[in-house]
């Protein structure tokens, strides 16, 4: 396999970097069965994707607007953020801002 050279791309961040150190390092091996690890792939991101729950929320007026301001700018719908928002605190990864 040709090895690219370290000038052609920088890493955006340090778990980027250190993908690109380990596959630098040949730790990844092919996968036996290429397709049936798409289809897997594909139907967990489908479960991942499928929103099959509503609620009803209540917010104040400042805090819809404000909502419905960073949806604009992240150019989804409100609703998608706010699905965003709870689906990453509940994994942890919701980052505290600095």
């Amino acid at each position: 396999m040709k090895k690219l050279s370290k000038k052609a791309f920088m890493p955006i961040d340090q778990e980027e970097k250190d993908l690109m150190e380990s596959i630098e390092r040949d730790e990844w091996q092919p996968v036996k069965n290429i397709d049936l690890e798409k289809e897997k792939a594909i139907a967990s991101a489908r479960n991942t994707l499928k929103k099959d729950k509503r609620i009803n929320l209540r917010l104040t007026q400042k805090d819809y607007h404000q909502i419905q301001i960073k949806a604009i700018e992240e150019g989804i719908p409100y609703q998608t953020l706010i699905s965003s928002l709870v689906h990453k605190y509940l994994n942890g990864s919701l980052a505290p801002r600095s």
